[in-house]
């Protein structure tokens, strides 16, 4: 009787339990990683992603890929949700995270059908985590500044061609050196189509695409006091809706006096509190653009409010609401404002009293150009962000996860259950890494996995892998191929996590209708 309740219940609904449930996740996973296995490394190949728009797009960013591709399967889901996370947290290391994930997944498929149940998989995947931490201190080292500026270039290989990779990298390392805080929401970034790529620049100041409100205004090259208003200076408007009856001819002028009179208190209020420039979130009214400009200050209007938390931190203002609330700890400092034409459109730089401002501008021929240049720059400038946060360094090369591997043999020794094997499987994933890049390159994946793992015991040193560039392996710090630390054990441990929360999955249940409206009428109609 409880059977056949249960299959009321679940009338309607496709269900797949137990192995099958297992497979088809592994299945989904395995799909996921084979669009983007290909991209990975320094030759890696791009993916042509047409929209249904018709519109094309070439990267081979492995969250853009992920994110543009059209995904049904839940189990897909999850595994672009956490290579997002890896893009949102580290800025690099999305595709290895998700090959990594599915590698996994293979590897506990092949377990579960020799007899190892699920969870005891799922400890020996669990047991790993201790080892591979502290096997990353160890192989870990402190980085310089060239060494950083190295680390950012080797993000951004296979990433466009060697004259992008090179300024793309040396700006995003300027910019968060300049900023020194390891946040990427202080740098500014804009984008200008003219020019190539080697004509980006780094501007000491926050870059707004706007003009000053009146051109008699004077500009700022030395300096003053900033006053930022989250709001505009515009006439008051009534809190409610009223018609004026006019029965007197010298009403209208009187009430524009008034009005006129209530600018000017404000703008006193301004020069009162010695303020040099506004800057307002929203409008200013015509008849105040001259009382400003009288009053020597120097006004900007419509700033978005992405643009005004750029100019409070690069300036240490912070935004008020009311004119008649003016604190001094609410005014900030500027060094200089000035404008210039950029192909005919205004341009104003505030360069701050703070080193936290400064703007990137890229430029380029084609939006196309544009558009994966920018990509590019942001995964730079999140690696060189992380390194100011955390400074060490990773070899590169899969030179990491091979020696990563090497150690979690040895330890699966140590252990006399079942979970040794997961131990084992967990290994030979880590190993799918320095294979793709040798399948990548051209190379044979295994004969490079072997060569790399002997000079690692040769030279009883964890920094000796591939260099697909001259073939040969090699130690990753002579070559200047390293990683940031922090990329790669956040990319384990996302793709760890996911790999779990797949394996504890053993029934699938899947809606076949939508749900309907009921139906209320009375069984007398």
């Amino acid at each position: 009787m409880v059977q056949q309740d249960q299959d009321r219940v679940l009338e309607g609904t496709e269900r797949v339990e137990g192995r099958t449930a297992l497979r088809d996740n592994v299945a989904a996973a395995i799909a996921l990683a084979d669009a983007v296995r290909s991209t990975l490394g320094p030759k890696g190949l791009d993916k042509l992603l047409v929209g249904s728009d018709g519109s094309a797009l070439v990267t081979n960013d492995g969250v853009t890929v992920l994110e543009t591709a059209k995904v049904e399967h839940p189990t897909a889901k999850m595994l672009i949700s956490t290579s997002r996370a890896q893009d949102d947290e580290v800025r690099d290391g999305t595709t290895s995270t998700v090959v990594l994930t599915a590698e996994l997944l293979v590897n506990a498929l092949e377990l579960v059908d020799r007899g190892v149940h699920p969870t005891v998989i799922s400890s020996g995947y669990r047991m790993c985590e201790p080892v591979i931490e502290q096997a990353l201190k160890e192989i870990a080292k402190p980085t310089d500044q060239q060494a950083s500026l190295s680390s950012v270039r080797t993000c951004l290989a296979g990433k466009g061609d060697v004259g992008l990779q090179s300024t793309l990298a040396e700006l995003a390392h300027s910019a968060a050196q300049e900023t020194g805080t390891g946040e990427v929401d202080h740098v500014r970034v804009l984008t200008e189509r003219s020019g190539s790529i080697k004509d980006s620049e780094l501007i000491p100041g926050i870059v707004l695409v706007k003009a000053r409100v009146h051109r008699e205004m004077e500009l700022k090259p030395n300096g003053g006091r900033i006053l930022i208003l989250d709001g505009g200076l515009e006439n008051r408007k009534p809190e409610i809706e009223a018609s004026l009856k006019i029965t007197n001819t010298g009403a209208i002028e009187a009430f524009h006096a008034r009005e006129r009179a209530g600018l000017q208190a404000r703008i006193d209020s301004l020069t009162a509190a010695n303020i040099d420039c506004l800057v307002a979130r929203d409008g200013i009214e015509e008849e105040a653009h001259a009382m400003l400009a009288a009053a020597g200050i120097l006004a900007y209007r419509r700033v978005e409010r992405p643009e005004i938390e750029h100019l409070c931190r690069a300036t240490g203002a912070r935004p008020v609401f009311d004119f008649e609330d003016i604190q001094d700890e609410d005014v900030g400092q500027f060094k200089a404002i000035r404008e210039e034409k950029w192909h005919g459109v205004e341009h104003t730089i505030f360069e701050g009293s703070s080193s936290q401002g400064v703007t990137v501008v890229i430029r380029g021929s084609t939006d196309l150009r544009l558009e994966e240049a920018q990509r590019a720059f942001d995964d730079a400038l999140g690696v060189a962000c992380q390194l100011i946060r955390e400074p060490h360094l990773l070899p590169g090369g899969g030179a990491t996860h091979i020696a990563l591997a090497r150690r979690l043999r040895r330890h699966a020794e140590t252990i006399p259950g079942r979970e040794q094997m997961a131990i084992e499987g967990f290994a030979a994933a880590l190993e799918s890494i320095p294979r793709i890049l040798a399948t990548n390159a051209g190379m044979d994946p295994l004969d490079e996995l072997l060569r790399a793992t002997a000079a690692q015991a040769d030279a009883d040193s964890d920094w000796q892998g591939l260099d697909v560039n001259t073939g040969n392996t090699t130690d990753m710090s002579e070559a200047s191929i390293t990683e940031p630390l922090s990329v790669t054990r956040h990319a384990i441990a996302g793709a760890t996590e996911a790999a779990i929360s797949v394996l504890r999955i053993d029934d699938v249940l899947w809606a076949k209708q939508d749900a309907q409206e009921p139906d209320w009428r009375d069984d007398e109609d």
